[in-house]
């Protein structure tokens, strides 16, 4: 294995970093001892000792008044990376101006957006969010939503389903295997769908190597994209569990790398 492309990592501001794990960690009740600090710093860092190459880095508004600040730092972060960085945008639903938010993250040279039903606070099907996505399939833009929780039902396989048949030629990615906690649910209900894709974020620690493998060849490895969620992991367990995985080479290269480039029209030495 040559290349690795994290498709899943979340950057923060040095001074608000820290900060906003402690967020992720009360939202999700208890971040493991593993986990990194936010800084784009740490996840170089980590990242470079565990081979990784290239990083699909993004952030979520909570509130609409934060898109542009994201959206800047978001786009920042990737042209000082030197190359390292492809970023996504931040929308919010309850914007006074969709399109106009839509149109600065293009203009910023963001490369897709993300959105956070669940943290957000909207259904993903919501008619205000299929606006966001009318605009993303327009442009060719991916979309990488997080997808799953069994605590609500804001981004549960019910719904995305309803997502992806309005909007055939979307790139809908589901992060965490396309329904984090309700991954079988997801793994019955989504694959049938050309334009869904997803990643590994915080996935293979609860299921077994076997759920692991069936549910990857589920979707098709040329559907799948490596990811660890940063900061909430250090990404070498994760690596390691693909690896052990019973997959064909080419499903590794797929999985590690050429997924995410193809998508993202990524070039990596």
């Amino acid at each position: 294995m040559q290349k690795i492309i994290d498709a899943h990592c979340h950057i923060y501001p040095d001074a608000i970093a820290r900060k906003a794990v402690s967020a992720v960690d009360k939202f999700y009740d208890g971040l493991p001892e593993d986990h990194c600090d936010g800084t784009i710093a740490s996840l170089l860092a980590v990242g470079s000792a565990a081979g990784i190459r290239h990083y699909i880095v993004h952030s979520v508004a909570t509130k609409p008044e934060q898109v542009h600040s994201i959206n800047a730092f978001i786009a920042g972060s990737a042209a000082a990376s030197g190359g390292a960085f492809t970023g996504l945008g931040t929308l919010h639903p309850d914007s006074a101006d969709q399109r106009g938010d839509f149109e600065a993250l293009r203009a910023l040279g963001l490369r897709g957006v993300k959105l956070h039903p669940d943290i957000q606070r909207f259904p993903v099907d919501d008619p205000r969010v299929m606006d966001i996505f009318a605009l993303c399939e327009a442009a060719g833009l991916p979309v990488c939503v997080h997808t799953g929780d069994y605590r609500y039902d804001y981004s549960n396989p019910n719904r995305v389903v309803n997502v992806l048949r309005a909007f055939p030629k979307l790139k809908f990615i589901g992060a965490h295997l396309g329904g984090w906690s309700v991954w079988d649910a997801a793994a019955r209900r989504l694959p049938d769908f050309p334009n869904m894709w997803v990643d590994t974020s915080s996935s293979f620690r609860w299921l077994t190597p076997q759920q692991s493998l069936d549910i990857l060849r589920a979707y098709g490895s040329k559907r799948v994209m490596f990811g660890t969620d940063y900061p909430m992991w250090t990404p070498r367990p994760d690596i390691d569990r693909l690896l052990s995985l019973n997959l064909t080479d080419d499903e590794r290269e797929d999985i590690f790398w050429r997924t995410c480039a193809r998508l993202f029209e990524i070039e990596i030495q």
